[in-house]
């Protein structure tokens, strides 16, 4: 996958015992995920690119300059939406007149979403008259993103906005930022520490860690890479998108076919053609030397072993595995490995359990 980068953001920036440093080429399309431990510089990065810290180096959208050598807009001046952690609300207007507040005060051309379209793409049409105090987390972050999108800014620029809610109020929200993933044609950077909100949203992901780069690129490319901290652990996961290629109601299964293969998944009222992402865990991925169709297992799928890591413990190793041009992680023992005598890049089955992936 060709990356078209018409960001380009190289920043450093030091205090006490943090330093920033990083050159990133991002695209113009889809939603990058800025991902890592709490530390790592994701916060950072993201009020860099805001012009909210003022860091030496350099910032250019689409050609445009807002920082370098002898430019550096300030970040009013800067057409960007910016989504906080917490919603921060004029608690003294209604929900309306904190959309109209920033709607009305910008300097940018309104040639994108009108307002009554970014109130219907978030659902918040029947929260207009109420104030913040009578709203709840999820509704306050998508009142909050209503107003940062109002703007019709060319970046939107989210700061971890689920972490202030619990796991109801998240749940909530998810599916409105899945839809504003759909329609956006703005690019969106996307500060996270959840490897579910990176499977669910991102298209591109960039790995932070201690303020430097470790890795970036594709979503499913990269968020596979073995040496992610969270891929050792029972957490590994990867990213497969798919289109359901046909429907089978009598058992509520679906076929997703993709790059490389096809599998059976729960049909969650699918529909055939329809673009689906599900996240496989690499604990629910086995290996074979050959195809066994006579299992209880429905997906059994040729790969060719891409990596092999150590994991968490030292009886347990991660393979990463390359089918078509996707990637999948298996979490096996090393004494399973071993009984195997496999090697990068040698033939194997995967086996995945339909059970384990979930949109």
């Amino acid at each position: 996958m060709t990356v078209c980068a018409d960001i380009h953001a190289q920043f450093k920036l030091s205090y006490g015992d943090f330093a920033l440093d990083v050159d990133l080429q991002l695209p113009s399309q889809g939603v990058t995920a800025l991902f890592g431990p709490s530390g790592s510089g994701k916060s950072t990065l993201l009020r860099c690119i805001a012009g909210l810290e003022r860091a030496g180096g350099k910032l250019s959208v689409k050609g445009e300059i807002w920082q370098d050598e002898k430019i550096f807009i300030p970040t009013h001046q800067r057409p960007i939406g910016y989504v906080f952690q917490e919603a921060n609300l004029f608690p003294h207007l209604s929900v309306k007149a904190n959309l109209n507040y920033g709607f009305k005060r910008q300097p940018y051309r309104h040639d994108g979403f009108s307002l009554d379209e970014i109130i219907d793409l978030l659902g918040i049409a029947h929260l207009l008259n109420r104030k913040p105090d009578r709203l709840s987390g999820g509704e306050k972050q998508r009142v909050a993103i209503a107003r940062a999108l109002a703007v019709n800014p060319r970046l939107l620029l989210m700061d971890e906005p689920l972490a202030a809610l619990d796991l109801a109020r998240k749940r909530e929200i998810l599916p409105f930022l899945e839809k504003l993933h759909e329609a956006l044609e703005m690019p969106v950077i996307y500060v996270t520490h959840a490897p579910n909100e990176v499977a669910r949203l991102a298209d591109h992901l960039v790995v932070l860690n201690q303020g430097k780069l470790q890795s970036a690129g594709p979503l499913n490319e990269t968020f596979s890479q073995v040496d992610l901290p969270q891929q050792a652990s029972d957490a590994g996961s990867a990213i497969i998108e798919a289109r359901i290629a046909a429907i089978q109601p009598e058992w509520h299964l679906a076929l997703a076919r993709f790059a490389g293969g096809e599998i059976w998944i729960r049909d969650l009222s699918f529909s055939p053609g329809q673009k689906v992402r599900f996240q496989v865990m690499a604990r629910d991925v086995s290996l074979a030397l050959s195809a066994d169709h006579r299992s209880s297992i429905a997906n059994v799928l040729q790969a060719v072993v891409d990596q092999i890591s150590d994991g968490d413990h030292p009886g347990i190793a991660i393979v990463r595995l390359k089918i078509g041009e996707n990637f999948i992680l298996s979490r096996l023992t090393q004494r399973s490995l071993h009984t195997l005598g496999v090697t990068e890049g040698d033939p194997v089955w995967a086996q995945i359990k339909s059970a384990a992936i979930v949109e």
